[in-house]
């Protein structure tokens, strides 16, 4: 890693927003998940969560893992676990939808901790989660069509978002909110790559890193790392 690459991971580190997320309930096109979690990236969004519908699970958590080299992806069973994380960490959740108590989506408070919740292409978001959301919010249209794209959805609430927080100042920072735990973990895993996969595949940890991003290991480590590993027998 070089020194200019380490100072870039810093630098977007530090913009990171850890009180600020996307809860995908069943959304279910790879392109979109691909395109939330962009956008995500995109505003400083360090963490996204989902529910996946059932059917193809598989697919959309592999599609999500090529498209989150920067982002987190947590998974939770149902959208009831889902809420009572955010809720837990102090987040008001904001649900995506046309009610009669649904109020314009740039009437909110970005700057307190907030989730939103982005339903699903086939049926929106369920009465199970609306009734566990704190507001609905919509995005007025004065078209024939009255729904978005939910990846289109998302970047307009979210690049909302990133407005009123900048306006705010919570962006302009030296350091991270992030843990020191997690910093490091990503500035490892981001600038050696390939290093970082063979520590995991043996159960090693993290050397530190100097100021440069250059790894600071003893000749014992890098002796474990360099060992060839004995080839696994193959299923019968």
């Amino acid at each position: 890693m070089t020194p200019d690459r380490f100072q870039r991971i810093q630098t977007v580190l530090a913009t990171r927003q850890p009180d600020l997320t996307v809860c995908m309930e069943e959304v279910h096109k790879p392109n979109n998940v691909s395109a939330i979690i962009r956008t995500a990236d995109a505003v400083g969004v360090h963490k996204v969560h989902a529910v996946w519908p059932q059917e193809n699970m598989r697919v959309l958590s592999h599609t999500s893992a090529g498209a989150r080299n920067w982002v987190e992806l947590e998974t939770h069973d149902t959208m009831v676990d889902a809420i009572a994380a955010l809720k837990d960490q102090g987040m008001q959740v904001l649900a995506t939808h046309l009610s009669d108590t649904a109020i314009d989506f740039r009437e909110v408070d970005y700057t307190k901790p907030t989730a939103i919740i982005l339903g699903g292409e086939k049926n929106g978001i369920t009465s199970e989660a609306l009734a566990l959301a704190d507001q609905d919010i919509i995005i007025p249209m004065v078209g024939m069509v009255q729904s978005l794209n939910v990846s289109v959805a998302s970047a307009l609430i979210l690049y909302e978002a990133q407005r009123q927080r900048q306006q705010a100042g919570m962006y302009d920072r030296d350091t991270t909110l992030l843990p020191d735990d997690v910093v490091h973990r990503i500035l490892f895993e981001r600038g050696h790559p390939v290093l970082a996969k063979v520590a995991q595949r043996k159960g090693m940890p993290y050397p530190p890193l100097d100021e440069d991003g250059q790894i600071v290991a003893d000749e014992a480590w890098w002796q474990k790392i360099q060992a060839i590993e004995p080839k696994r027998k193959k299923r019968q």
